[in-house]
């Protein structure tokens, strides 16, 4: 019997099963794709390693997980899913010299075997948002954003480009991000008196943040915490909100796909972001010269021009020699609650 293929699944969300997002589906889905037609000539054999990180959990744990993947013998690593873990996860895609692919935020989890799908970023969202205020006409913005790796990285980044563009930053607060309560930081923003506002973080205070404005009526934007309001729950809290998002109504590669797979509207991420993660992994695979780390790695730089499930029509997926960032054009997508329901917001 020929062996699988065998490819570790980093989960830093939960420290055991099951956890708030289960990526295997997707991955496997597109895998049974390349097998179909004759790309991949045998199984893949996922194996999954549980490691609670940050901000609940800890860094070590993202990494004795890892290490435990790596030990299995997995020809590539899928995950972690959140900024701050994808930075611990780097350096041990390094040591043990794994490919692997984060789907997290940001930008500085990239090296010679760190992969990168961009689920958000920290600074390029943080741009999108900047434009979107001064699009709007807003003078003064007023910034709460998580005391965390997230949080100050999309600051950063939003100040540069208000810089740019003459949007004045009149007060910024930052705020745990485990935080249950915002009142005195949204007080602290509105006692500069804003006309727009804007959080920035990985969107467990988000909550905190809404209700702590209170009344407040002015524009409101967030990054993709926004996303979070694909729970019902969440997206109560944060009603009207303008957001960064990852799936827009005219991709139609994600329009074919939810078609033949009879997804819903509010499914639409997880099947645009999943189906693209699962792509890039069979991809990998099917192009690698030699079925071992090494040539999964030069396997995956191979990848090129592949239409996205996520971000606007024309979004591409790929790969280079130190090109690690997968998504190339307008992947980031602005969108709205209202009523409970992602509205594409138009320019």
């Amino acid at each position: 019997m020929t062996a699988p293929l065998r490819i570790g699944i980093l989960n830093d969300m939960a420290s055991g099963s099951p956890g708030p997002v289960n990526i295997e589906p997707w991955l496997r889905y597109a895998a049974e794709e390349l097998i179909g037609n004759g790309r991949l000539d045998r199984d893949v054999e996922f194996i999954h390693g549980w490691g609670l990180g940050l901000p609940t959990g800890t860094a070590a744990a993202v990494e004795h997980a890892f290490a435990a993947l790596a030990e299995q013998d997995v020809l590539l690593i899928v995950g972690p899913a959140i900024g701050d873990n994808a930075l611990v996860a780097t350096p041990c895609a390094e040591k043990h010299r794994i490919p692997t692919i984060n789907w997290a935020g940001t930008e500085r989890a990239r090296s010679n075997y760190m992969f990168h799908l961009q689920v958000g970023s920290h600074e390029d969202e943080s741009i999108v948002l900047a434009q979107h205020m001064y699009a709007l006409g807003a003078q003064r913005v007023g910034i709460i954003y998580d005391r965390s790796p997230i949080g100050r990285r999309h600051l950063q980044f939003f100040q540069m480009e208000a810089e740019i563009l003459g949007l004045n930053i009149c007060a910024t607060a930052s705020i745990a991000p485990l935080a249950e309560t915002g009142t005195a930081e949204a007080g602290q923003i509105l006692d500069a008196r804003p006309d727009a506002f804007i959080y920035l973080g990985l969107g467990i205070a988000a909550p905190a943040v809404a209700l702590g404005l209170g009344s407040w009526s002015g524009p409101r934007a967030m990054n993709t915490a926004g996303i979070r309001g694909y729970s019902p729950d969440f997206a109560k809290r944060i009603e009207g909100w303008t957001y960064v998002d990852m799936h827009a109504d005219d991709n139609k590669t994600l329009s074919a796909l939810r078609q033949k797979r009879g997804i819903p509207a509010h499914g639409a991420l997880n099947a645009a972001k999943g189906y693209d993660l699962g792509r890039l992994m069979a991809e990998g695979l099917a192009r690698a010269p030699e079925r071992t780390r090494e040539g999964v790695r030069e396997g995956l730089e191979q990848i090129k021009f592949i239409p996205a499930a996520e971000g606007h029509e024309g979004t591409l997926l790929g790969f280079g020699n130190q090109d690690r960032g997968a998504l190339h054009g307008r992947y980031l997508v602005l969108r709205q609650w209202r009523d409970g329901i992602s509205v594409e917001h138009k320019n």
